[in-house]
């Protein structure tokens, strides 16, 4: 099913959710850095999650129009 076109402009998205988005990745950027520097992290890297995370952050990082990212992890969530 094609995604709905956002009745918003990409300026007006930017406008209203670029602060809320910048402390979402940052949040995530401290949570991996934590996990890095945590004693057992190497012991932890075949951890499913971690691999959740990974795979999700490769979908946001993949640019194309209609991409439907948010859909995307949910269904890699989904098979978790």
């Amino acid at each position: 099913m094609p995604p709905f076109p956002s009745p918003l402009t990409a300026g007006q998205i930017l406008d209203n959710y670029f602060l809320e988005t910048r402390a979402k990745l940052l949040e995530i950027a401290a949570n991996m850095d934590r996990f890095d520097r945590a004693a057992d992290a190497k012991a932890r890297q075949d951890d499913p999650r971690l691999a959740f995370i990974q795979s999700a952050l490769k979908i946001l990082a993949t640019p194309a129009p209609n991409a439907n990212r948010a859909e995307q992890i949910q269904k890699l969530y989904s098979l978790a």
